[in-house]
């Protein structure tokens, strides 16, 4: 369109012409003369805005999606270091627990029987020198550790040292097949000598045939002259079968460990044996049997509803 007088003067009438139906349909409200035209021109052209929005909401919302991924993945990111984070922390202070509970364990057994032991962390595990049940240990000459030591933890006996190095030591343990050491019966005091028999319960030979043993009872160290390789007193096992008696000079029981070998952690090397034997004093107290529940069994006696009648004294 061209820019003439006659079409400056059409762009005015019809902007005064807007502006009057504008006024007059404020000012009339829902009485308006203008609604019927409006709501036709929603008739129409509602359905074509609602389209154009069916089809223009997903690209908008696939651009606000697009915008926000980023700062959701870097939230995403870092809920996962968080989380990762505190599954390391709980782990490091499970495993924290643990080791205290196990050194505090050690330090009682050792303060019990009075021996002097020198801790150390097992590092290693497998056969070695021709054994095939042994550890490494992070201690050495270097810490005062020499052959045949005797080497517990908080459980009982562990082994005993079989070669040594500046740093690091190697420890047969009471499991293996060439490991014997002689045993003491907890208060009857027989004698005999355990040997390992790999993942299963410790051979005893019992010196006494006729010695009267019971699952249950339990063996520690008779000790060695010299106090090597054993030191006495160190709890070894407790019976869980004892083998039959056919009158031969000796009897053979079996005995679990009380130490899980496949879990080993910390350990004591004994460098400093007792004084004295300690016995049985190194051995736990054994749990009390619970006492039997008293039962009460009530007796009811039902009473006839009409009996004989009570005769008087003088009949």
């Amino acid at each position: 369109m061209r820019d003439t007088r006659e079409s400056r003067l059409l762009l005015v009438l019809l902007i005064a012409i807007a502006f009057a139906l504008i006024t007059v349909d404020i000012r009339a409200g829902e009485e308006s003369p203008v609604d019927g035209a409006r709501q036709a021109a929603a008739a129409v052209f509602g359905p074509v805005e609602e389209g154009v929005a069916t089809a223009v909401d997903p690209v908008a919302n696939a651009i606000g999606a697009v915008r926000d991924s980023g700062e959701r993945h870097n939230r995403i990111a870092t809920l996962e270091r968080e989380n990762a984070a505190l599954k390391a922390k709980l782990g490091s202070e499970d495993q924290t627990r643990s080791r205290i509970h196990e050194l505090d364990e050690m330090l009682k057994r050792a303060g019990a029987g009075q021996y002097g032991i020198k801790g150390a962390e097992v590092i290693a595990i497998g056969a070695a020198q021709g054994f095939s049940w042994t550890v490494t240990i992070d201690a050495g000459s270097k810490d005062g550790i020499e052959r045949d030591m005797t080497v517990l933890n908080g459980d009982g006996l562990v082994g005993r040292v079989s070669t040594v190095g500046p740093d690091t030591a190697t420890v047969v343990l009471a499991n293996d097949p060439d490991f014997t050491v002689g045993t003491r019966l907890e208060k009857t005091g027989e004698l005999g000598f355990a040997t390992g028999q790999g993942d299963r319960a410790l051979s005893v030979q019992m010196l006494n045939g006729k010695a009267k043993v019971n699952p249950g009872d339990r063996l520690v160290t008779f000790g060695s002259r010299g106090n090597k390789p054993f030191v006495p007193g160190v709890p070894i096992g407790e019976v869980v079968k004892v083998d039959p008696s056919r009158g031969d000079l000796t009897r053979t029981v079996w005995v679990r460990p009380f130490v899980g070998f496949s879990r080993l952690d910390i350990v004591g090397v004994v460098v400093m044996p007792p004084r004295e034997d300690p016995r049985d004093a190194v051995l736990p107290p054994k749990p009390e049997a619970p006492k039997p529940t008293p039962t009460v069994t009530v007796t009811v006696t039902p009473s006839g509803s009409a009996g004989p009648a009570a005769q008087p004294a003088d009949d």
